[in-house]
């Protein structure tokens, strides 16, 4: 019988190597972040440029304090799934945290159709977002009205 710590040492020593022709990583610790923005958003581009045309994915961290985007649409549409904390959203024109958002907890899924206005951001926790979409991921402001 194989003593269990040799056992061990085997199943580390033995890991195997991935084709890096069929599959590619990074791992948390590996993945760029931005610092964070006036808003207080970082991004990191894990696939794609969101700035060219083409498809692109983007980790998008919004921090706890009140942070938001003001309103604004993009081109085209964006489809987002919320990997940790709330994520809160709002639409149209009118920028009201406090009495027009929505509540996205993690798990959540929402699309934030072309050329529709909207706004989000974080409230009391960060809340880090998977976004994809089609380039260029242009935002343009809208004026409260």
């Amino acid at each position: 019988m194989m003593p269990l710590a040799f056992a061990a040492t085997l199943s580390v020593s033995s890991a195997a190597e991935l084709n890096p022709a069929a599959v590619t990583y990074k791992l948390p610790d590996q993945i760029p972040w931005s610092p964070a923005d006036a808003r207080g958003a970082q991004n990191a581009v894990v696939v794609g440029d969101p700035s060219k045309p083409g498809f692109y994915m983007v980790y998008t961290k919004w921090t706890k304090g009140n942070h938001f985007s003001r309103p604004h649409f993009h081109p085209n549409d964006r489809y987002i799934v919320v990997l940790k904390g709330t994520w809160w959203v709002g639409s149209g024109p009118k920028f009201d945290p406090d009495h027009g958002t929505v509540a996205m907890p993690a798990g959540s899924f929402v699309t934030h159709f072309g050329k529709q206005v909207h706004w989000d951001g974080a409230k009391d926790e960060d809340a880090v977002l998977l976004i994809m979409g089609e380039g260029p991921a242009t935002a343009t402001e809208v004026e409260q009205k």
